[in-house]
């Protein structure tokens, strides 16, 4: 599509009650990001209240017409997918606009490939539109679903703000809070006294300390000034020009509207158990569980019935494979005719009715490791296409990867129902009852006890459920190929080995966000226009030549990307992060800033400081570091322009997930760095509409 253009989905398919909106761009550094968001708007182009406006903090509709499903890496940048089901969106919306923004001063301009596509349930994509004049500003509009009678139409808008979200949102109606310019004055009049005092604590001189007070003032606007926080300033225009039957009348503001959620604490009541040894009675016990059938049978009726019985949680997983909003059943250990052959037994169906209409889906559950079988899911595609079911919906340890299919189906094209083959992870499943139950709330606290009980359960030795965790077949022959310098670049087992790896990291990603209600995303750097199979062609052949794995996650709230090396021939894990220099004070003050922050960090830890125009600067352990911070300081008065903190650990040798495991070190390697050293470091001020 051009800018300004729209189209009718009608003439697109046949069915477009519920849409996915995926929106798209990459960076050349690897670390470019966006957040996007959704507006609903009424006749006069407002938001009906504060619970219209999608964004990090309120992802999901309680109607199920908007639902946010976040980001996926991809090898260029990240896509971010946003569920829209039609049939669900009020009567009295006639708009919705998805839109993305950026925040710390970045631009989309400094992005490449920004792109819309919008897709039908299964995936398919029906339309695409690309912004290609992205400059200086920090939100855009890419596009919006309009009515016109009965018909939904889309348009490609590309419209962006200088003044970032904040500027959009004001736009259509959402009142930002006056307090936020308050509290972005607080925290630069504190920093502003932290650096005096620390040039105080340094022992400069008076001199230097009203050189540096100055300066500080100079860069701090004033309230009201144009730039200032809280004071957005719109300079372009917030949607594409139109004529005729689809111009919008110009808007008018709307009060906010809060809604509460109910989160269970994050500190569990003291027990009224008479010792330690008494285990609490469970909703889902799982102490009998002892053959692979009994798990895969107990894990998906459990899995089923919460979905049912909690909305929220229910519409969070089936949203993303193009279900719509509506009354939920589901069932276990089915019956379904197979042409002349006996009939087949799915592990459990789901059925979503709205409006007097079905999706439906078949499940096909494997655990404790466990593959899903090729045939089995293919029968279960064919059975689909024959009954008119939407999708199959494939569940076991392993997580799915962009490229890399976990079985091979091969789909018939002449058969005209169109069914759609999904992938769900026990592991995806525990993050989102997680976010669920401790950051983001559900309806009533009866909900939110069924979450935690479905959590306790996936989470038990016994249950089967606790996602990837095997390395694979190849793990061991790669390890000694390295060992003996006899692995090759182009080995199939190499790819193996990263794929497993890359199935690992996501992991990682989605247990670290559910436990601190961020986001946390792999990073993947590659040339523009690289697919994943050459990238991790590549890896591979970095592989064998260096003998390390490497990966990068970004955490959302932190200034610095968390690096993860996994060197095979010395057997050590090293995670690590690069902070920057502060832009004000005096590289002293900055050594002993940082020994303070790091107080109860690991003495192990590892300090290098960075230098310009150098590999690297003075370095050596906290514990040596902590009496003398002067011993970060370059020799000469070489400029600083950052400081790496690292920690090392022993690497597991067995492929899985044993005490002595690979995935169990990398696992516990995350952790400590993130709790001893990353959580001190400090967060950065959360980003606010």
């Amino acid at each position: 599509m051009i800018k300004g253009g729209n189209v009718g989905l009608a003439a697109l398919s046949e069915d477009t009650g519920s849409v996915i909106l995926s929106l798209n761009w990459s960076s050349a550094t690897g670390d470019g990001d966006a957040d996007v968001s959704v507006l609903l708007l009424n006749g006069d182009g407002k938001v009906r209240g504060d619970a219209d406006f999608y964004f990090y903090n309120n992802p999901a509709a309680a109607d199920g017409s908007v639902q946010l499903l976040g980001k996926t890496p991809t090898a260029e940048g990240n896509e971010d997918r946003i569920s829209l089901d039609l049939t669900a969106a009020p009567a009295d919306v006639e708009r919705i606009v998805v839109a993305a923004s950026r925040y710390g001063g970045a631009r989309f301009g400094d992005l490449g490939d920004l792109r819309v596509t919008l897709a039908d349930r299964v995936g398919e994509t029906l339309l695409g539109f690309s912004i290609e004049d992205a400059d200086v500003e920090s939100a855009f509009i890419f596009g919006e679903l309009y009515r016109r009678g009965a018909e939904w139409k889309f348009r490609a808008v590309g419209q962006g703000y200088e003044s970032g979200l904040a500027g959009l949102a004001t736009d259509f109606g959402i009142d930002i809070d006056d307090d936020a310019a308050d509290e972005a004055t607080a925290d630069e009049a504190t920093a502003d006294e932290e650096t005096a005092d620390e040039a105080t604590a340094d022992e400069a001189t008076a001199d230097e300390v009203a050189d540096a007070a100055p300066e500080a003032v100079e860069q701090a606007p004033a309230p009201g000034a144009e730039g200032a926080p809280g004071t957005p300033v719109r300079t372009a225009a917030p949607t594409a020009p139109v004529t005729g039957e689809d111009s919008a009348p110009a808007p008018a503001r709307r009060p906010r509207t809060a809604k509460k959620k109910v989160t269970l604490p994050k500190v569990a009541k003291k027990s009224l158990a008479e010792n330690e040894s008494w285990r609490a009675a469970r909703l889902f016990p799982v102490s009998s569980l002892r053959y692979d059938r009994e798990r895969e049978t107990r894990a998906t009726s459990v899995l089923l019935s919460v979905m049912t019985q909690v909305p929220e949680f229910g519409r969070r997983l089936t949203a993303a494979f193009g279900a719509p909003a509506g009354r939920m059943e589901t069932f276990t250990e089915v019956s379904l005719p197979h042409g002349g052959n006996s009939p087949k037994r799915p592990d459990g169906v789901i059925r979503v009715e709205r409006a007097g209409k079905l999706w439906t889906a078949l499940v096909e559950t494997k655990t404790n490791g466990n593959p899903l079988k090729s045939e089995q899911v293919q029968d279960y595609m064919d059975i689909a296409a024959r009954r008119g079911y939407e999708a199959v919906i494939t569940l076991s340890n392993d997580v799915a990867l962009e490229g890399s299919p976990l079985v091979d189906i091969k789909v018939d094209g002449r058969r005209k129902h169109k069914v759609a083959l999904w992938h769900l992870s026990w592991a995806e499943v525990a993050h989102h009852a997680q976010m669920l139950i401790r950051h983001e709330g559900v309806g009533n606290t009866a909900h939110a006890w069924l979450l935690q009980e479905l959590l306790q359960y996936l989470q038990h030795e016994n249950s089967g459920c606790h996602g990837f965790q095997n390395m694979g077949p190849a793990w061991v022959p790669v390890r000694n190929g390295i060992d003996n310098e006899t692995l090759c670049q182009g080995d199939r087992r190499a790819i193996d080995v990263v794929e497993s790896w890359d199935r690992l990291i996501r992991q990682v990603c989605l247990r670290l966000g559910g436990e601190l209600g961020q986001k946390v995303l792999p990073v993947q750097r590659a040339r523009r226009g690289t697919d994943q199979s050459s990238r991790r062609a590549d890896m591979a052949d970095r592989l064998c030549e260096e003998g390390r794995l490497y990966a990068e996650l970004r955490i959302e709230g932190t200034s610095g990307i968390l690096a993860i090396v996994a060197d095979l021939r010395t057997g050590k894990l090293r995670t690590a992060i690069e902070i920057p220099a502060p832009d004000q004070g005096y590289p002293l003050s900055w050594a002993k800033r940082l020994v303070r922050q790091l107080a109860e960090a690991p003495a192990d830890l590892h300090v290098e400081t960075l230098v310009e125009g150098q590999g690297g600067g003075p370095r050596g352990t906290l514990e040596r570091l902590r009496p003398e911070p002067a011993d970060m300081l370059p020799k000469g008065g070489a400029r600083i322009t950052g400081f790496r903190l690292s920690l090392f650990k022993g690497m597991g040798g067995a492929r899985g997930n044993a005490e002595s495991g690979f995935i169990r070190s990398v696992d516990d390697a995350v952790d400590r760095f993130h709790s001893g050293v990353v959580a001190r470091l400090g967060s950065r001020p959360a980003r606010r509409p």
